[in-house]
């Protein structure tokens, strides 16, 4: 198993690489559609408009990715530098540098931002212009021909060594055995390093020769996920069958597969179920001989059906069914064993209980909330400000120690936690745990709003600092997600200047 600290990093990396891809995903979809609609084997196969294929995904994609992952280091600078740098990359290369160009695009940016650092106030009034644009454009030049004589060609060579162990399990009827990887890999959240990093790029290649790809499906394959949800719901009562009931939507129609990840953590014996559906999938995949012409991001059936070729509907229709049925029915055998003996367990509880006098319940450990636990109308500038207040709160009240403050500015940087509906809940990194003395919560209300996420409009008005360690940090994040899934509640919150309403609506809900 990774150590906290490198799941943490490998999770790092995952998002890094989803922060590339994800704004260009509309040019992936763009792509996909041409392929889907005019190339040969597509829809309405038209020769002229099939052409417009091959150089959008041979030099407008990498191009984009190599300027995506430039600007998140170095800004727009860094942006400009990433895609001259990648045009080496495409230059020099006969297939798809998409791995090629998340490695650029970053490298080049960090470049142009360390010589920015290092010639920060030497330059003379007046040259500021002419030096960052000769400096953008030496770098960028460098970079490209770096590229085009030594990195396109490493990258061609490790594309080409991954491709031929996976032609070798394809061969060897054996790709099944990637589920076994990929799978508890999805459970630590790195879905996204796995899709992007890794299965995209190959299918991309892998499209350019036999016009589809099965590495589409293999990772963004809904069916085992939505499988252990059906599961939740048939098995379970209460809120978890109430809010699995919602994420399966989610996953299935919006694509989103991060929502069905703590339903398996609650239970790491599902990991099994997801593992069964996945290799059913991909069986089925290779025994139709399917596959999608390209990403299908979100991996909703909506985008999956929109990318399957008409030659491989049947086969892509059927992965996705069978691993749902044969994940659901694991699920399902594995959630009624744990009742069963959780029942057991219980009863013989309950028995020794009554003989000591004693009261025995099942539930979750609510987590109390107190007017202490409360903080309305909160003064700050940011969102650093808020974490900071929000922490020496919790180190107040006793739920942490004072370094616990520090790891959840570290969460916040590295990737937001900002939720939507003006909803942010901040928490320390998984290393930062050992810093966690009792699970707690605080809530802060900034009735005005305070920016909070990457986008323009992400504004936060109600802040929850939440200090939990392992399985129960996920299952406060999960119960305080449904308590303010309700828009009335939310408005309240909004706007209250009680105090003791705030604990009314969140005091037992929370657990």
């Amino acid at each position: 198993m990774l150590s906290p600290q490198s799941k943490v990093k490998v999770q790092g990396a995952g998002r890094f690489l989803s922060n590339m891809v994800m704004p260009n995903i509309g040019a992936f979809i763009a792509w996909g559609l041409i392929s889907a609609l005019f190339i040969p084997t597509g829809w309405m196969p038209n020769e002229q408009l099939a052409s417009l294929s091959a150089p959008m995904i041979t030099y407008l994609i990498p191009i984009l990715i190599g300027y995506s992952g430039g600007r998140l280091v170095a800004g727009e600078r860094g942006a400009v530098v990433g895609a001259v740098t990648t045009m080496g990359l495409v230059a020099g290369s006969e297939i798809p540098m998409l791995m090629g160009a998340m490695i650029a695009g970053p490298m080049s940016g960090l470049i142009i931002k360390k010589f920015d650092a290092l010639i920060a106030g030497r330059i003379k009034s007046g040259f500021e212009m002419l030096v960052n644009n000769f400096s953008a454009g030496i770098v960028g030049m460098l970079g490209a021909i770096l590229c085009l004589y030594f990195v396109g060609p490493a990258v061609s060579m490790a594309s080409a060594a991954i491709a031929s162990g996976i032609e070798i399990l394809i061969e060897s009827d054996t790709l099944i055995l990637l589920s076994v990887l990929v799978e508890p890999a999805k459970i630590l959240f790195l879905n996204n390093a796995i899709n992007h990093g890794i299965f995209s790029p190959l299918g991309i290649q892998q499209v350019q020769e036999v016009g589809q790809s099965v590495f589409f499906l293999i990772e963004s394959n809904p069916g085992p996920g939505l499988g252990v949800l059906l599961a939740y719901i048939l098995t379970s009562r209460g809120r978890v069958q109430q809010t699995s009931a919602g994420a399966t939507i989610i996953h299935l129609f919006g694509g989103i597969q991060e929502v069905y990840f703590p339903y398996v953590l609650m239970n790491p014996r599902l990991i099994i179920a997801l593992i069964a559906g996945g290799m059913s999938g991909i069986y089925i995949l290779g025994l139709f001989e399917a596959g999608l012409f390209s990403p299908a991001s979100p991996g909703s059936i909506i985008a999956i059906l929109l990318m399957t070729p008409k030659s491989s509907l049947v086969g892509v229709v059927l992965s996705v069914s069978v691993s749902t049925l044969v994940s659901f029915s694991i699920a399902t055998l594995l959630l009624r064993q744990k009742q069963s003996n959780q029942s057991i367990e219980d009863s013989a509880t309950s028995t020794a209980s009554r003989a000591a006098g004693l009261k025995q319940t099942t539930q979750l450990e609510q987590v109390q909330i107190t007017p202490q636990h409360v903080c309305l109308d909160v003064s700050a500038s940011n969102s650093k400000e808020v974490i900071a207040q929000l922490g020496n709160k919790l180190v107040e009240l006793g739920h942490v120690e004072p370094e616990y403050i520090e790891e959840m500015h570290k969460r916040e940087a590295l990737l937001s936690t900002y939720l939507g509906n003006a909803i942010a809940l901040p928490h320390g990194m998984i290393g930062g745990k050992q810093y966690v003395k009792k699970e707690g919560i605080v809530f802060g209300q900034i009735p005005s709003g305070i920016k909070w996420g990457s986008e323009p409009d992400d504004v936060a008005k109600v802040v929850i600092a939440i200090a939990a360690k392992g399985e129960r940090h996920i299952q406060i994040l999960s119960s305080i997600s449904s308590t303010l899934d309700s828009k009335e509640t939310l408005e309240r919150l909004y706007m209250t200047t009680n105090v003791e309403e705030v604990v009314t609506l969140l005091n037992g809900r929370v657990s």
